[in-house]
């Protein structure tokens, strides 16, 4: 079957380079790979299963998607999904103003003026990812969630495609009764991930990036081992919240002020002059630091 090719709009600048970078460290094996200057991942929509691979066009203004094994009927939802992804709305004029007046982030917009909050293709997998981040390094975390993928995710009846892709993230039913054994997990954290799991079997927990920020942050921070940081973390890239921001995130402690590490409530007290813009001064301060931002 030959691929489709669909285009995207998005507004200049977007710095390619910082997508990849970000999703090189972040890719879950067998379900993500950067690959040849794109970005290549499984996907499952209404009508069946396929894979995607996105990058920017020769003109600069599009990203061009090439879809694998999908029908015709599946294209606008996978045009609006990788839409949200890469962001391609964010308003970098407003957002390069305010951010430019603090002296930690003027330097960084000069490196990254076209900066983006990546989204998610599904917002459950980046809340399994989110979890599987805490406490431990990014690569710890994507190994796991590579892992996951491995044992619980369906298998493409295709062969791997580039960057060995073949396997879809898992549902949450699947986790919810996983075991999840011999897969260098704690306790704590698999009995996190499954009642995650199974708030959103039972319609407890959704995903939705129309429901209030706030509103989600309360109902998932009530499941136990769900912290602010997890919370903000998904408001951030699944709910797309612009405010949002995971102020006790080791990396952005370090990265405001090199030498200095602010706890915090000093962040906190720091970032209330980024607002409405928080989560994109988070990615300002994580782009380039392969070890944080989840």
């Amino acid at each position: 079957m030959a691929d489709t090719i669909i285009r995207v709009p998005y507004r200049q600048p977007l710095s390619w380079e910082g997508v990849l970078a970000f999703f090189t460290h972040r890719a879950t094996p067998g379900v993500e790979a950067v690959v040849d200057g794109r970005y290549c991942r499984t996907v499952e929509t209404a009508n069946g299963v396929g894979r995607i691979a996105v990058g920017p066009t020769d003109g600069g203004d599009r990203l061009e998607i090439s879809v694998h094994g999908l029908q015709r009927r599946d294209l606008d939802e996978v045009a609006a999904r990788v839409a949200v992804i890469f962001d391609v709305d964010a308003p970098i004029g407003r957002i390069r103003r305010k951010l430019a007046s603090d002296a930690a982030l003027k330097p960084r917009l000069r490196n990254l003026p076209g900066v983006r909050v990546m989204g998610a293709w599904s917002g459950f997998e980046l809340t399994i990812r989110a979890i599987l981040g805490q406490q431990i390094s990014v690569a710890a975390a994507t190994t796991l969630a590579g892992r996951i993928a491995q044992r619980y995710g369906e298998t493409l009846k295709e062969p791997s495609a580039p960057g060995g892709l073949r396997r879809l993230f898992p549902k949450p039913l699947r986790l919810a009764r996983a075991r999840f054994d011999n897969m260098g997990l704690i306790g704590s954290r698999i009995a996190t991930i499954k009642a995650v799991s199974r708030a959103v079997v039972d319609g407890e927990l959704s995903f939705d990036a129309g429901q209030d920020s706030a509103y989600f942050c309360r109902r998932f921070t009530a499941i136990k081992g769900i912290g602010d940081w997890t919370a903000q973390y998904v408001a951030m890239r699944v709910l797309r919240d612009p405010d949002a921001f995971p102020a006790s995130d080791l990396g952005l402690l370090k990265a405001v002020d090199p030498g200095n590490r602010l706890t915090p409530r000093e962040l906190q007290a720091r970032a209330e002059a980024w607002r409405p813009w928080r989560a994109y001064a988070a990615s300002l301060l994580w782009y380039g630091a392969s070890g944080s931002g989840g």
